[in-house]
């Protein structure tokens, strides 16, 4: 049968993103023969690519797209009421979805349009640099290593997700490129831990305000690192030094510290912070017509404000945060559960703490539940009910990091290197005390645990489970019943993908 052409992925026109600078950029047009005359032209074609990151393409696609495949299939949450009006991502928290499901289409194309933006960057820089107005060296090192680490990144997004991807590293001048087969998984862990290497040794250490949201060799040495890390439980054989290449990955990342106010860095108060390495832009400026704003607020929030109960928080996760009892400062429970989730808490119930309101008045016999996220939801009342909302999302925090290499330590059979790591994200976020244990096996439950605790809704739980092979005992725990290891540990390869490409059949 004669496979139809997708034309998505040769269309350029998207979204920008980034810093404000690239937010209230003009949509370029990539046209050969008109575009690729300067470096101002490159940049507006970054600001292209980064738009694609995550699914910020649209207010909605973030909590739609990103979330549902991302965070659905976690054990860290339940699905709210409403999500049963919405059979697909109902099918993403059940397992029961197939390849024609709609969120994890939306998912596979936008990592693919992203990569091919980056594709035409990098086409551009070299259209440029031999016809146009020749850029300075460091400029068109430091551009071409942000287009070589985001066509990276969104490899690595798919290969999270997904057994096998396609490997797309050229400009598309024709059909013919479009068909093209799935790479191995070591294919493309090499080529994805190659493009962030070069990356690294090419993008600049540090940007100025003006250029917040943009790469930096941190984010590229971080991403490396996770690459490497994960490599390692995938292949065996290789451990050693696969967690060596991580290790030296991660010692590369300097230059951040942890924030002691954990929950300022998603309620839109501490923006790009100093332990920020790469963050999801969006803006409450509406300057030129622009608006880069999302609803997630709304996704977590409960009925009782306004919020259409999407997401809640899991009892594992609830159990989880408060584990420990009230060993931490003032008498409190890890400050990271006050920065993740509204609880029944005395702190809560004193000082307005719920974006001006107390706990009794948002919660009563009444209400769903007794608990929700209060991750990225707006710090005041008065910004929440704005309906669209500006906060930023952490992508890669410096906390991820130390935990990496923690783990790597504890895995390299050194589990006194990893526990002052651990210690540090503890005592800054926490507000707790030093971890007990000392052995191998104590280290990695508590490497578990506070992977747990520091990172709930930052969508590293479902790959996490996977690269230590628990997803069978989580989601049995979690009364998960559609979830089988052999089917719903990846994705399926999208209907749309194997009907428009010759080299892929089901």
């Amino acid at each position: 049968m004669k496979k139809i052409i997708y034309l998505a992925s040769f269309l350029c026109t998207a979204l920008l993103a980034g810093c404000d600078d690239f937010l209230t950029t003009e949509s370029p047009d990539f046209s050969t023969d008109k575009y690729w005359r300067d470096k101002a032209d490159v940049e507006a074609g970054l600001s292209a690519v980064y738009g694609q990151l995550d699914n910020r393409t649209g207010s909605y696609t973030v909590a739609e797209v990103k979330f549902v495949v991302e965070t659905f299939r976690s054990d860290e949450m339940v699905k709210g009421q409403d999500v049963n009006n919405y059979p697909e991502w109902a099918a993403l928290y059940g397992y029961t979805y197939n390849n024609e499901n709609s969120s994890i289409k939306a998912y596979w194309m936008n990592n693919y349009n992203g990569i091919n933006y980056a594709n035409n960057v990098l086409y551009g820089i070299d259209k440029v640099q031999t016809s146009g107005e020749k850029m300075s060296a460091d400029d068109e090192n430091h551009l071409t290593g942000e287009a070589l680490f985001l066509r990276a990144y969104y490899h690595f997004k798919l290969i999270m997700s997904w057994e096998k991807i396609i490997i797309r590293n050229e400009y598309l001048t024709g059909e013919s490129q479009t068909h093209k087969a799935l790479s191995t998984r070591t294919e493309a862990w090499d080529f994805i831990c190659t493009e962030l290497d070069k990356a690294g040794s090419m993008l600049p250490q540090d940007r100025p305000s003006s250029e917040a949201g943009r790469v930096t060799k941190g984010a590229a040495y971080s991403y490396l690192g996770w690459a490497y890390l994960t490599r390692a439980y995938e292949e065996s054989d290789k451990k050693a030094e696969y967690l060596g290449l991580a290790e030296a990955a991660f010692n590369k990342v300097t230059g951040y510290e942890l924030e002691s106010d954990y929950g300022s860095m998603f309620d839109g108060t501490n923006k790009n912070c100093k332990e920020s390495i790469l963050e999801l832009q969006f803006t409450n400026s509406t300057a030129d017509g622009t608006f880069h704003k999302h609803v997630l607020h709304f996704w977590v929030a409960p009925g009782s404000m306004s919020g259409w109960d999407e997401i809640r928080v899991s009892d594992m996760m609830y159990n989880e945060f408060l584990k420990e009892g009230r060993i931490a400062e003032s008498n409190m429970y890890d400050a990271r559960a006050y920065g993740s989730m509204m609880f029944d808490d005395p702190y809560y119930y004193e000082g307005e703490h719920i974006l001006g309101y107390n706990y009794d008045d948002i919660y009563d016999e009444n209400s769903a539940t007794r608990y929700n996220y209060r991750k990225y939801m707006p710090s005041t009342w008065s910004d929440y009910a704005q309906n669209y909302v500006g906060t930023n999302m952490p992508l890669m925090r410096y906390a991820n990091v130390l935990l990496m290499k923690a783990e790597v330590y504890n895995e390299q059979g050194h589990p006194e290197k990893a526990i002052p790591l651990i210690n540090e994200v503890r005592s800054v976020h926490g507000k707790l005390p030093a971890m007990t244990g000392s052995d191998q096996a104590a280290v990695k439950t508590q490497i578990e645990h506070e992977r747990l605790v520091e990172f709930t809704l930052e969508n590293s739980r479902f790959y996490d489970l996977r690269r230590w092979g628990k997803l069978d005992e989580a989601m049995n725990a979690d009364g998960r019943t559609g979830f089988n290891s052999a089917s719903h540990s990846f994705l399926p390869i999208p209907l749309m993908e194997i009907q428009t490409n010759n080299e892929i059949s089901e």
